[in-house]
């Protein structure tokens, strides 16, 4: 009976151990922002990463010089760069691929949305009037190439 007591102890620890860790990492997700200070677009993308639960350190300095630092190649940029968990992320990348990335730790130098597309978070506000333009997220290679991590498909205005 006792050895039972005790397993049960062990798996409960276990589990308790595995979900606190879950939960603490998942707090703690830090991302570092470079931007422009008078930039509105890329203030919304750090709103939009706070409200999926990152926490974000902003640096309102601009990021070319960030963005040359870290490696990301110019053809993938766009109006702000940032760090997360050893990842170069570049531009509007939606919170939910910042995630997957993080959730499956491919080899490369991180995720781009060159440009500033339309409907892409951060530029995504009512001016636009529900538009949406479609955009790819690349996963950008340490030697600069680059693939499609995630397209998002235009999508029709709302009038």
């Amino acid at each position: 009976m006792q050895r039972r007591q005790w397993l049960q102890a062990a798996a409960l620890t276990l589990v308790s151990g595995t979900l606190l860790q879950k939960t603490v990492l998942a707090q703690v997700t830090t991302v570092e922002v470079w931007k422009d200070p008078n930039c509105g677009c890329c203030q919304l993308w750090v709103e939009h990463l706070q409200a999926h639960g990152f926490k974000v350190n902003v640096r309102d300095v601009g990021n070319t010089a960030a963005r040359q630092r870290l490696g990301m190649p110019e053809k993938w940029g766009s109006c702000h760069t940032a760090t997360v968990g050893g990842y170069v992320i570049e531009g509007h990348v939606p919170a939910a691929d910042i995630r997957r990335l993080l959730k499956e730790r491919p080899v490369a130098l991180g995720l781009s949305v060159p440009g500033m597309p339309i409907g892409s978070p951060g530029m995504d506000g009512p001016e636009y009037k529900g538009r949406k333009d479609a955009f790819d997220v690349l996963l950008v290679q340490k030697d600069g190439s680059a693939k499609s991590f995630q397209a998002y498909p235009a999508k029709s205005r709302m009038v």
